[in-house]
């Protein structure tokens, strides 16, 4: 039997025009473009089932260009909403439980350090199905929540942008992580 499909409101999680997002069995896609990418320093918490479930889904790069910057003393990527500049940048899409993206909300610090928004995507790879839909083919064109920023600091949007984030990159901005912080 095929799952119900849910239409969401989420005009109340940002500011922008009204969008309606498709969830199959309570379950949520997430953009991710971070730390939280496979074989980046916090992707196990995507698959820890304290925090709730995910599924990676596939690969995928914003229609829109975006900048992706590294900073703060912690070096971590931010996307900064700011459309129109930067680079389409790449990253991966999972599908959450309520309980995951409660946790992604937290992890992220909503509202205060980022705010989660929608983001069009176009799809590289896909390797999921969520009940109910068929298959995305590379070149689909899909909505996902993404975390991004409005409350960066005025010098974010001069600093380098990139496609995408590794934490051991060339960029020789070596991520902290929480637990090594003060």
């Amino acid at each position: 039997m095929a799952a119900k499909r849910k239409n969401l409101d989420i005009t109340k999680y940002f500011s922008k025009k009204p969008m309606r997002l498709w969830s199959s069995g309570l379950m949520t896609r997430v953009f991710v473009y971070g730390t939280l990418k496979k074989g980046q320093p916090n992707n196990y918490r995507m698959f820890d089932s304290n925090n709730g479930k995910a599924e990676y889904l596939g690969s995928a790069f914003t229609i829109q260009k975006y900048p992706l910057v590294i900073t703060t003393e912690y070096n971590i990527p931010f996307l900064l909403d700011i459309p129109g500049q930067g680079h389409r940048v790449h990253g991966e899409i999972y599908k959450v439980d309520d309980q995951m993206l409660k946790f992604l909300d937290d992890f992220e610090s909503v509202p205060t350090m980022y705010q989660r928004t929608v983001v069009q995507l176009e799809v590289k790879e896909w390797v999921g199905k969520m009940e109910g839909e068929e298959m995305l083919s590379p070149g689909s064109i899909t909505e996902v929540f993404v975390y991004t920023t409005t409350t960066y600091k005025p010098d974010w949007p001069s600093l380098p942008c990139y496609e995408s984030y590794d934490a051991e990159g060339d960029h020789g901005l070596k991520y902290k992580r929480r637990e090594e912080r003060d």
